[in-house]
């Protein structure tokens, strides 16, 4: 793949993944690059009124990065109920090949500078079998790039996905923590430089952005909103 591909997974659930992966593609397509985006399968997802199911996460993803690349190929496998891939697709009888999704990501590469891939959950939530996303992570050659949410039990979330990261020999960018309430707490405040001992700087804090809609204007505060913020240098070195 002649693309820089950059994997981004998060210590957990809710803590932001979708936004901080939108406003990434933003900042990074504002630079002139060509953004290609990737999520793999999405699950939760709502029927339209044709019965098509709606890939809320990855639509989002394809409007800040203005990749308009098929949806099917920007969101490969989606279900209906809001669990684990693996069990999503296990419950409709169906199988996710991460064959399919290397190639789609291949297919990304060839026409893009750089591809973003959003996960699901965290690192070692199951795909197909006992394959994991940070399986899926190693099959593409991605640099990783972990979310931290901001709240109490960060620490503990984000050493074990890092850990797990290099004992699994991944590439690791770096991580960067997003705040996720208007509102500071203690735990907030004393995890920035409890991380920054454990793990080392981090390649930005992301500020508590409000709701975020998929307009022009949104688009271009995201896009300036990470791009003052986030250490996109390093991110892409």
């Amino acid at each position: 793949m002649s693309a820089t591909i950059l994997f981004i997974t998060g210590t957990d659930t809710g803590i932001g993944k979708t936004t901080v992966a939108a406003g990434l593609a933003a900042a990074i397509a504002r630079r002139g690059h060509r953004v290609g985006v990737l999520k793999p399968a999405e699950t939760g997802c709502e029927r339209a009124a044709d019965g098509q199911l709606i890939a809320a996460d990855a639509r989002r993803l394809a409007f800040f990065a203005g990749c308009e690349a098929n949806p099917q190929t920007v969101c490969p496998y989606r279900f209906r109920e809001p669990l684990a891939p693996r069990v999503a697709a296990e419950r409709e009888g169906r199988t996710i090949d991460p064959s399919t999704i290397a190639a789609v990501c291949r297919r990304l590469a060839s026409s893009h500078d750089i591809v973003l891939i959003e996960g699901a959950g965290g690192l070692l939530v199951p795909l197909a079998g006992a394959f994991t996303f940070a399986d899926l992570c190693a099959r593409l050659n991605a640099n990783l790039l972990v979310v931290v949410g901001n709240k109490l039990g960060a620490i503990n979330h984000a050493l074990l996905t890092v850990r797990h990261a290099e004992r699994a020999g991944l590439r690791l960018a770096g991580y960067v923590i997003n705040t996720l309430a208007p509102q500071s707490d203690l735990a907030a405040e004393t995890n920035v430089a409890l991380l920054h001992d454990l793990l080392g700087p981090s390649l930005g804090i992301i500020p508590w952005l409000g709701p975020v809609s998929e307009i022009e204007s949104e688009r271009a505060r995201l896009a300036e909103s990470f791009a003052d913020r986030i250490d996109l240098d390093r991110l892409l070195a």
